[in-house]
């Protein structure tokens, strides 16, 4: 028997000024179907749910639930559709009571007030269907974030939502508490409920979903029956090769052999990662790669010290180094780059200049403030070495373009002079003349002699660049490549656990 169409979203356009994030997107869903949402950074994946959500009104196209064509104009107007989010980011209230962030405007009443004898007993009896026997009259802060995300998806399911979707829900469990959901999950498809599931661990999509839609670049790839489609198939749609035409020959330019290690991770775990041994050398750049959510990112962040460690030990030059915070590293001539070039690093209102000597003064200390003509001559050279486009020092960094934004917080991680290099996607969101610059600069640096970690999306930035890769998948290193063996074949192979070397 056909299962019931839950949602039917048709020929979906959306553009903002400058990008066309959906053109002629197609998804759907049906009553009782896990469905995956998959695609890399940039694939339209959230401004599919933005839309489906009413947080983004679309320029084109048509939503149609359980057969009727409707206009979905603002959050408000989705739950009342049956549609119910539950974001990465739980967003719920801390300081609320687990029964108040559960029944929040919608509080039964008794006599004109509010009866919360009522909402306590309803919130316990809802959560004793997720296994959760919790105290609701304490504050939501008092629980973990495992236990939050488990009463945020209990909220959405009693507010009578016929379509959950699920926005990277397992990104902050453990393997336990991620098994723990599946299990809700497959109860609530059971019921009938229609489960939109975005994730970028693709081991849980092909254990607890039924089918798959994936998109690139804001276009339509297509749906496919999770049994059917192989993942060496699936990574090949998500990032528009085929796996068959793939150029085994391809190899990375231009880079002369390794010098003696500089850095060594050994049994390394966060709260992120676990388990994360490596060693990087001088001369070389090194590429972590993998897909979104594999753990390139948080394994950067704990050589830098921007996540804790908890076990294992790093050793910098042959010698047992404790990093624990991002000044640690920075003593240890370690620099980094975030992938979050707004959040994490341009200040934006203060100038070339300024931004580019932070660094540099956190590493000497308050007692040995850089003076002005010091600071003048750095920003000066670093604006000439790396062909900073402004008219003077003194320009507020915020008013540059963001490829020369992202070379003067290269030229403050250069104005430390370090040792060891990590930069996390330094070329998204910038031209390709200057995303050409920045890779030159970064193999001009190897060849002089420093150690690199270079990340990207871009399978072909990676070759280009990196003449060693690390491979991960599900936040662990699966392989490690040497300059010989290094092409998209064999790097996809190991994504999908075909031909993994041990590290």
């Amino acid at each position: 028997m056909a299962q019931k169409e839950l949602l039917k979203m048709q020929h979906i356009d959306k553009q903002f000024p400058g990008v066309i994030a959906l053109k002629d997107v197609h998804f759907s869903l049906r009553a009782g179907e896990i469905h995956a949402l998959l695609g890399e950074n940039g694939a339209g994946k959230s401004t599919l749910i933005k839309v489906l959500t009413g947080v983004e009104r679309m320029d084109g196209g048509s939503v149609q639930i359980e057969d009727e064509q409707v206009a979905i104009r603002s959050p408000l107007d989705a739950q009342k559709h049956g549609i119910s989010t539950v974001y990465q980011e739980v967003n719920l209230c801390p300081h609320l009571t687990v029964a108040e962030n559960i029944y929040v405007g919608r509080e039964p009443l008794r006599a004109g007030r509010i009866d919360w004898k009522e909402i306590h007993r309803r919130s316990r009896e809802l959560l004793k269907r997720f296994d959760l026997g919790i105290d609701v009259t304490k504050q939501l802060d008092n629980y973990p974030v495992a236990v939050q995300q488990m009463i945020a998806i209990a909220r959405a399911v009693d507010v009578q939502a016929k379509i959950l979707i699920l926005d990277e829900p397992t990104s902050s469990l453990s393997n336990t508490e991620v098994q723990k959901l599946f299990a809700i999950m497959n109860m609530l498809k059971a019921q009938g409920m229609g489960i939109v599931f975005v994730t970028h661990f693709l081991d849980q999509v092909y254990e607890v979903t039924d089918r798959i839609t994936i998109l690139r670049d804001g276009g339509y790839v297509g749906t496919y029956d999770t049994a059917d489609l192989p993942k060496v198939e699936l990574i090949g749609k998500m990032i528009g090769k085929d796996p068959e035409a793939l150029d085994e020959g391809s190899r990375p330019s231009g880079q002369t052999d390794a010098g003696e290690e500089y850095l060594c991770l050994e049994g390394v775990g966060t709260d992120a990662i676990s388990d994360v041994s490596l060693r990087l050398r001088q001369g070389e750049v090194s590429g972590f790669s993998g897909l979104l959510g594999s753990g390139r990112s948080e394994i950067a962040r704990a050589i830098f010290g921007a996540d804790r460690i908890h076990t294992g030990k790093v050793s910098v030059n042959g010698k047992e180094t404790a990093i624990k915070t991002p000044l640690d590293a920075i003593h240890a001539d370690i620099a980094f780059c975030s992938e979050n070039r707004k959040k994490e690093g341009i200040i934006g209102d203060l100038t070339i200049r300024e931004n580019i000597i932070i660094a540099l003064q956190a590493k000497r200390g308050l007692g040995r403030a850089i003076r002005y003509s010091e600071a003048q001559k750095l920003a000066e050279h670093f604006i000439k070495e790396l062909g900073i486009k402004t008219p003077s020092a003194d320009q507020k960094i915020k008013n540059l373009s963001g490829g020369n934004q992202q070379k003067v917080l290269l030229a403050r991680w250069l104005a430390t002079d370090p040792k060891l290099l990590i930069l996390d996607e330094p070329t998204r969101g910038i031209d390709i003349g200057a995303k050409a610059e920045i890779q030159k600069i970064v193999k001009g640096l190897a060849e002089d002699g420093m150690s690199c970690v270079f990340i990207s999306s871009e399978m072909e930035e990676m070759l280009h660049c990196c003449s060693r890769m690390f491979v991960l998948r599900d936040k662990k290193i699966v392989a490690e490549l040497e300059k010989d063996a290094i092409s998209e074949a064999s790097i996809m192979a190991c994504m999908v656990g075909e031909g993994e070397e041990s590290v």
